[in-house]
């Protein structure tokens, strides 16, 4: 990793009298739903027709292959100043089977980092999973966890696992929960409880993680198909607004005021929605309340809405340049931007 002065930290409020004395790397952490990486091969029955060859998109090869290169490129561009070699961790969405990862991770335009992969077939029917990519030279996976959310009195739901992997970032115990939370579909309303039992069950997993280490970090993040200040999100999850409110377990959420601000990771009907968030414990965030500070700490998030992953005219324009849109294939990147978050650790 990259090393850099301490000019890049101001946003950290170190002492300005230290910045010549200290160095710092930087460690992306990153989550993407990549929208619909299916392969062409239909093994699941009418949920996988729609991406083969014979369905609706004619999902062939030629396509897959220009999806797999098109989400390569992006990832590839998610570099900074800090990260020449981009995110450390890409938490990934809506991806097929460890298959469409490990065609994904051998593009060109990633080859290099040698990512390695985390992924577990869950229950979904349409057989979407969240995974895990990974540069080993940051991060050491220790243990993965997977976790499945059911609905009493629904035996039939079905929905992505939620998968927790702990490792060592930059030498430090952190754990990263996944997710994609249940849909909207039939309504914002009328699904939101599917929404609170999944962030019910993270919070779970991280009470758990707390429990078992006070002393490791935990990031939560995901496709959560609500925003910061649903309740999901607010209330069940405790992913507070303000840094200074993430105490006792509770999460900073540093993509509530992106929101209020206007920025989005998708769009529908001139409104931008925040759905893609990562979350925090204030193992990270302790240094900004003048607390022990710990090695590995919170700079700053950032949505990813990269001009080349916009739609450049039209009715939706500025919003993601998805794969499809109204069964066209615009040969796009997906229908959300990814987010990051940045931490630095003090080079000794």
């Amino acid at each position: 990793m990259k090393k850099i002065l301490l000019f890049a930290l101001a946003a950290l409020m170190l002492v300005p009298a230290l910045a010549q004395e200290r160095r710092y790397n930087v460690y992306g952490v990153m989550f993407y739903n990549l929208e619909n990486l299916f392969d062409t091969i239909n093994n699941n029955g009418q949920y996988d027709l729609e991406f083969s060859p014979s369905g609706a998109r004619q999902w062939n090869n030629e396509k897959y292959w220009q999806k797999q290169h098109n989400m390569a490129y992006a990832i590839s561009q998610m570099t900074s100043q800090g990260t020449p070699n981009g995110p450390a961790i890409i938490g990934v969405s809506e991806i097929e089977n460890i298959t469409v990862l490990q065609d994904l991770v051998k593009q060109p335009e990633i080859r290099a980092q040698h990512y390695q992969i985390v992924h577990h077939d869950g229950p979904d029917r349409r057989g979407v999973d969240v995974g895990l990519l990974y540069n080993p030279r940051f991060f050491k996976v220790l243990n993965v966890n997977n976790h499945r959310l059911t609905i009493e009195g629904n035996p039939k739901f079905r929905t992505r696992d939620q998968l927790c992997v702990t490792g060592l970032l930059a030498g430090e115990k952190v754990s990263v929960i996944v997710n994609h939370w249940p849909s909207r579909l039939g309504g914002e309303e009328q699904s939101s409880y599917l929404r609170e039992a999944a962030a019910a069950l993270s919070r779970h997993i991280v009470d758990s993680l707390l429990t078992d280490d006070p002393n490791q970090g935990v990031i939560m993040m995901g496709d959560l198909n609500d925003d910061p200040q649903n309740k999901s999100c607010a209330k069940v999850m405790r992913g507070m607004k303000k840094i200074d409110d993430a105490v006792n377990g509770a999460m900073y959420n540093p993509f509530w005021e992106k929101l209020d601000k206007g920025i989005g990771t998708l769009a529908y009907k001139g409104n931008w929605n925040l759905f893609d968030q990562i979350m925090m414990t204030d193992y990270f965030t302790k240094y900004h309340k003048g607390k022990d500070k710990p090695q590995l700490t919170f700079l700053r998030a950032e949505v990813l809405n990269r001009d080349f992953l916009k739609t450049r005219e039209g009715d939706r324009q500025g919003y993601p340049l998805r794969t499809y849109s109204a069964g066209v294939f615009l040969n796009g990147f997906s229908d959300h931007f990814p987010t990051e978050i940045f931490l630095v650790k003090e080079v000794k």
